[in-house]
């Protein structure tokens, strides 16, 4: 493999999956010479659940441009569908077939919301979508913390008043209202969930950089351009939506199946904005910044616990100062400078290094 005559989107790619692995690898290292506080550890799973939920919300927002603020919410639908087909089989069936299942319905449920939310909102313009989403996802939370659902020999009972209603004879209680799912058996792991980053990545940058990434780039750039040249502007709009919330059901399933329990408290309007924080922080259409950032900004407010009340200031100045970095214009400006100052010092000294041998 020449790096010399390999594409610019190549080398990216291979960056960002190194990172991936090398954050792997150094984990698994330190872990083996238990080095790892137990808190750190706590974080691992939650990690890469955000790390996915940020890179599937930058191809709704920063390959697609348009702004979603109910990524909780089919996160929410994807968590307890493959909860509850986690809770309902595990016992019966081999663990590894009953993850995997888990994992693909929650990302179909996750998936089937999003095409039933995308079919008559993306064809509007404007704001629409950020409004609908941040509705749909408090819709899921509330209707979700009065849900009550049990099943017994005579099948499934549902209901959104209380449990006595459900008129169960010596059946199971799967999700208690408020109290959601209980005595859940965890079966999410660090490798799982480098395992789904991984997967994430491969399925969102192949479609970034086909053809049809290519048509939602330019949907993007100039809607009215891409329409004029033929482009079918709400099927790859649905496509970048769907995949999106797909991956969004998915990291729903990996979260929830890290904890003994399950509530929609977890997926309220503050986890959305907390994602969408992530990928505004990596850098809007940068994959391999949302990677970065979630698995950051998600360490950080553990780190800085020892500091007690001042912790959380610490943790907005941060986000405050990179904010500026990544995106004021004069300090794009002043990073692109010194990148260049330091291609063509390297440049020059190949030279000399070339001329010195011949």
């Amino acid at each position: 493999m020449n790096l010399k005559t390999m594409k610019r989107s190549t080398k990216s790619n291979l960056i960002t999956f190194g990172i991936v692995i090398a954050f792997y690898i150094i984990v698994q290292l330190l872990s083996a010479a238990d080095v790892l506080s137990n808190s750190f550890s706590g974080q691992l799973v939650p990690i890469c659940a955000y790390v996915i939920l940020a890179i599937s919300l930058n191809l709704t927002v920063g390959i697609l441009g348009e702004l979603s603020l109910g990524h909780a919410g089919f996160m929410s639908v994807g968590a307890f569908s493959g909860t509850l087909v986690w809770v309902s089989i595990s016992s019966t069936t081999p663990k590894p077939l009953a993850l995997l299942l888990a994992f693909v319905v929650g990302g179909l449920v996750a998936g089937a919301f999003g095409f039933l939310v995308g079919v008559p909102v993306l064809r509007l313009s404007g704001d629409y979508l950020a409004i609908v989403t941040l509705a749909f996802g408090e819709i899921v939370k509330n209707v979700m913390n009065a849900c009550y659902l049990g099943v017994d020999a005579n099948g499934l009972h549902f209901s959104l008043k209380d449990a006595s209603s459900l008129n169960m004879e010596d059946g199971k209680l799967l999700i208690n209202g408020a109290q959601g799912i209980t005595g859940i058996t965890k079966a999410s792991t660090f490798t799982i969930g480098i395992v789904l980053v991984i997967i994430t990545l491969l399925v969102i940058l192949n479609l970034v950089n086909s053809r049809a990434g290519r048509a939602i780039t330019s949907i993007r750039d100039n809607e009215i351009a891409a329409r004029s040249v033929g482009v079918p502007i709400t099927k790859y709009k649905l496509m970048a939506f769907v995949t999106s919330a797909v991956f969004a059901g998915i990291a729903g399933v990996l979260y929830s199946l890290n904890y003994s329990s399950l509530v929609a408290k977890k997926f309220d309007y503050n986890t959305s904005v907390l994602i969408l924080v992530f990928v505004v922080l990596g850098g809007i259409g940068n994959l391999r910044g949302s990677v970065i950032a979630a698995a950051v900004l998600t360490v950080l407010p553990e780190m800085l616990r020892s500091m007690n009340d001042y912790r959380m200031l610490i943790y907005a100045i941060v986000l405050i100062v990179v904010m500026i970095f990544n995106q004021s214009p004069q300090m794009i400006t002043l990073r692109n400078r010194l990148t260049a100052r330091f291609r063509n010092k390297n440049g020059a000294e190949k030279s000399k290094q070339k001329k010195g041998v011949a």
